[in-house]
């Protein structure tokens, strides 16, 4: 399935959180550290019909509370606006 985010949204695929330490030691769920880091999927355009400045596959720190999440054969996404994007990790 192809989803295009419609004006300035983005498409994101949350990135998973670290389970065990380097060390090899297990985090419990309730220890780990939520980190709003996720990967682009899609990408809208501005209001002008220019390209956002995200590409697929750029990795991504996001804040906002207005996220839409749902999922897709399985795999958790969310749809969120492109200024909720704070920087781009590379």
């Amino acid at each position: 399935m192809n989803i295009v985010p419609l004006g300035e949204r983005v498409l994101l695929k949350p990135r998973q959180k670290e389970e065990k330490t380097k060390g090899g030691i297990y985090i419990p769920e309730a220890a780990q550290e939520e980190k709003k880091e996720g990967i682009v999927v899609a990408v809208g355009t501005t209001k002008e019909g220019h390209p956002l400045p995200l590409k697929k596959g750029d990795l991504v720190l996001y804040g906002g509370y207005s996220n839409e999440d749902f999922k897709i054969e399985g795999e958790k996404y969310l749809l969120i606006e492109f200024k909720d994007i704070l920087a781009k990790l590379e």
